[in-house]
C-alpha cells in the first residue's frame, strides 16, 4: 500500500535527520572550542571570513544553522557586514562538502558505522573516542535513513495514482526551484534537504532536471531562514541578511535562464552517467558543487561595495543598545610602541566604563517598568563587558612584558584593578537582572516601602555608577573624603532597608522568598558601590 510505504519513508527521514544532528554534535564537539576562537579573530579579508564560513557549516551539517550562527554574531556586534557577507557565502561551500560525503551512498557501511559508533560512543574512556563514536554513529543512521527513504520511495514510482507514464510529480522549473526552498525552510537544514532530493531523484518520483532546480533552489530556503533570525535584530542583521538574499537571489535567476547551458556544464565534470541511478546523486552533489563555488566566486569580490552601499539601500539608524562586543582601540601590532600602546589600552578603558554606565542605568529603569527587550540588551553588555576585560587585560600583561616608563610600569596595575573593578559592576548588575526576572516569573511582591527602598538606593547607586565612570575620563574633581561619605551613605541605606526587611518579615508583612531577594538585591548593591569606591579612589590617587 502506498501509504505504508510513505510512512516507511518517513521513519527513514526521520533516521536521516538524527544521523544529521548526531554526526554534526560529535564534529563540533570534536574540534572543540577552535572554530569558536578562529570567528573571534575572523580577519577582514573576504577569503579568510569565506574559509571561516565554510569551517562553521562543515561543523554543523548545515549552513541554515551556520547563517543563523552567524546573524546572531552580527546582532552582538562580533562580525561586520563585510565580514559576514564572506562568511555567508563560505557556508554555501561548507554545505558542499556535507552533500559530497552523502552522495557516496556507501548504504552498505551504515550498520557497521552504527555498530562502531555505538561501541565508541557508549563503552570508550577516552573523551576524544567517545566524540568519534558519536560522529561514526551519526553517519551510520544518516546513510541507514537515506537506504530506508529509497526503498520506500520506489515502489511508489508504480502507483497510478500518483504518477503516470507521461508526467513526472515534479516538471515545472521554476516549482522545482521553490519546492527546494520550501523543503528547506521545512527540515531546516540544507543538507538534510539536498539529502531528501537525492532520495526521491535515486528512487525515480523526481526527474534529475527537476532534482537539479531543487538542488539549486535550496539557497533562497536557506536565506529565508537566516533573514528570520534576524527578525528584533539590528539593522547591521537586516542589511546582511538583504544583500545575502539578493545575491542567492540573483545566481539562481541566472542559472535557471542558462538551466539547459548550465546542466551540460555539471554533466561535463561529472564522470558518472545521468542514467544510473546508483550515479545520479554524485551528479546532483557537483551541481549543488558548481552552483555554490561560482556563487562564492562571483559574489566574493563585491562584498566591499555591498557593505559601502547598504546604508543607502537599507537606510537607518542603529538603536542605542546596541554595542559592539569587542575591543575597538587596542590592536596588538602597537605594543612595541608603549606610548601608544598605553593611550590605546585607557582609551578602551573608558570605552569599557561607559558601556558599564549604560548598563547600570537601564537596569535601574527595569525597577520602574520591566521590559523583556531592555534586559536582553543589559545582558548582552554584560557579555561585552566580560569580552573587554579579557581583552584589556591580556594587552595591559602582554604591553608590561616591554620596557615602560616608571608612570607607565605603575600605571599598568592601576588599570588592571579598574578593568576587575568595572566587570565586577557587570556582574551584580547582572546578579540584580535575574532577581528581578525572578520576581516576575514568580509573581512575587514586594511592599510599597520595600519598592520604594529599593528604587531609592538604585538611584543612588546610580549617580556613584556615574562618579566612578567619570573619573576615568578625570571629568571630575570629587575628593576621595567626598566618595567615601558616598559610598557609607549607600552601606547605611542598605543596612536601614536591611533591618526594617527583617521587621517586615518577623510581622509577617513579606514573602519569605520575595524576602531572600529583596536581600540579596541590597547586597550586589553594596558589591557595585564598593568597587565604584575602589575605582574612583585608584585613579585620583595614581593620576
Amino acid at each position: 500500500m502506498p501509504l505504508q510505504y510513505i510512512l516507511e519513508a518517513l521513519g527513514g527521514l526521520g533516521l536521516f535527520i538524527l544521523g544529521m544532528k548526531t554526526m554534526s554534535e560529535g564534529l563540533q564537539k570534536l574540534a572543540g572550542d577552535r572554530f569558536r576562537r578562529l570567528l573571534e579573530r575572523v580577519a577582514g579579508n573576504r577569503l579568510t571570513a569565506a574559509l571561516l564560513g565554510t569551517t562553521l557549516s562543515s561543523l554543523l551539517q548545515s549552513s541554515s544553522a551556520a547563517g543563523i550562527i552567524t546573524i546572531s554574531f552580527v546582532n552582538a556586534g562580533l562580525v561586520s557586514l563585510y565580514q559576514a557577507l564572506g562568511i555567508l557565502l563560505g557556508t554555501g561551500i561548507g554545505t558542499t562538502l556535507a552533500v559530497q560525503f552523502i552522495a557516496f551512498k556507501i548504504t552498505s557501511l551504515a550498520l557497521p558505522a552504527i555498530f562502531l559508533g555505538v561501541a565508541l560512543k557508549y563503552f570508550g574512556r577516552r573523551r576524544r573516542w567517545v566524540n568519534a563514536g558519536e560522529l561514526l554513529l551519526g553517519a551510520g543512521l544518516l546513510f541507514l535513513g537515506l537506504r530506508v527513504m529509497e526503498s520506500n520511495l520506489l515502489p511508489l514510482q508504480q502507483s497510478s495514482v500518483i504518477f503516470n507514464s507521461d508526467t513526472y510529480f515534479i516538471s515545472k522549473r521554476l516549482t522545482a526551484v521553490l519546492l527546494g526552498a520550501f523543503l528547506t525552510f521545512l527540515v531546516q537544514s540544507s543538507s538534510a534537504a539536498i539529502g531528501i532530493v537525492m532520495a526521491l531523484v535515486g528512487s525515480g518520483l523526481v526527474s534529475f532536471d527537476s532534482g537539479a532546480a531543487m538542488v539549486i533552489g535550496e539557497v533562497l530556503g536557506t536565506s529565508c531562514i537566516t533573514a528570520i533570525a534576524s527578525i528584533g535584530g539590528t539593522l547591521e542583521a537586516k542589511r546582511t541578511v538583504l544583500f545575502y538574499f539578493l545575491i542567492n537571489l540573483f545566481a539562481v535567476s541566472a542559472v535557471m535562464l542558462f538551466f539547459p547551458s548550465y546542466l551540460k556544464l555539471v554533466e561535463t565534470i561529472s564522470p558518472a552517467d545521468i542514467a544510473s541511478p546508483s550515479a545520479v546523486s554524485r551528479v546532483l552533489a557537483n551541481a549543488h558543487t558548481l552552483f555554490n563555488t561560482l556563487n562564492a566566486c562571483i559574489f566574493l569580490p563585491l562584498i566591499g561595495f555591498f557593505a559601502r552601499s547598504a546604508p543607502a539601500i537599507l537606510p537607518g539608524r542603529e538603536q542605542s543598545t546596541s554595542v559592539e562586543r569587542r575591543s575597538v582601540f587596542i590592536d596588538s601590532r602597537v605594543l612595541n610602541t608603549p606610548p601608544i600602546a598605553i593611550m590605546q589600552a585607557r582609551n578602551e578603558l573608558r570605552r569599557m566604563g561607559e558601556i558599564t554606565r549604560a548598563m547600570y542605568s537601564e537596569l535601574v529603569e527595569q525597577f520602574f517598568r520591566f521590559d523583556a527587550r531592555r534586559s536582553t540588551g543589559i545582558a548582552q553588555k554584560e557579555a561585552t563587558i566580560d569580552i573587554l576585560q579579557r581583552d584589556i587585560s591580556d594587552f595591559l600583561v602582554s604591553l608590561s612584558r616591554r620596557t615602560l616608563s616608571t608612570k607607565d610600569t605603575l600605571g599598568i596595575p592601576v588599570m588592571l584593578q579598574t578593568v576587575s573593578d568595572l566587570e565586577h559592576i557587570g556582574d551584580q548588575s547582572e546578579a540584580i537582572l535575574s532577581y528581578l526576572r525572578r520576581k516576575k516569573e514568580e509573581k512575587l511582591l514586594f511592599s510599597g516601602t520595600a519598592m520604594s527602598d529599593i528604587r531609592s538606593l538604585a538611584r543612588k547607586v546610580e549617580d556613584f555608577v556615574r562618579l566612578a565612570t567619570e573619573s576615568l575620563d578625570s571629568l571630575t574633581d570629587m575628593p576621595l573624603t567626598d566618595s567615601r561619605e558616598l559610598h557609607d551613605e549607600i552601606v547605611a541605606m542598605g543596612e536601614t532597608m536591611q533591618n526594617a526587611h527583617i521587621q517586615r518579615l518577623a510581622s509577617g508583612k513579606c514573602n519569605v522568598r520575595a524576602g531572600i531577594i529583596y536581600s540579596d538585591m541590597i547586597m550586589a548593591f553594596t558589591k557595585i558601590a564598593d568597587s565604584c569606591y575602589n575605582i574612583i579612589e585608584t585613579t585620583k590617587e595614581f593620576a
